[in-house]
């Protein structure tokens, strides 16, 4: 049953860690579309991939580390990339962020 444990912790650990050299070679793929991109929404798209990614990172360390403490930062990259998103959005479609009234 031990051998048959650390059987198993040693693939998860292999696995997660191959994941993670995909996950940042992804991160620099994006990059250089967000660098590089043909068009802005080709850039607002491979920067709301990269926070995805991200949060993937994010994830995949907290299962390396067998720890809980960074569900929270996934939260709050889940929160600012939809906020950001959003903000992206309308200022491609508008051109502005915020609109005034002049009256």
């Amino acid at each position: 049953m031990e051998t048959a444990l650390s059987v198993t912790r040693t693939i998860m650990e292999i696995s997660t860690q191959v994941a993670i050299i995909g996950v940042g070679i992804s991160i620099f793929m994006l990059l250089y579309r967000v660098i590089k991109g043909p068009t802005n929404p080709d850039r607002a798209v491979a920067l709301d991939v990269m926070g995805i990614t991200l949060m993937a990172l994010a994830g995949l360390v907290t299962i390396l580390l067998v720890t809980t403490k960074l569900n929270d930062v996934v939260l709050l990259i889940g929160i600012l990339l939809f906020i950001g998103t959003i903000a992206l959005a309308k200022f491609i479609e508008k051109g502005v962020i915020i609109e005034r009234d002049d009256n």
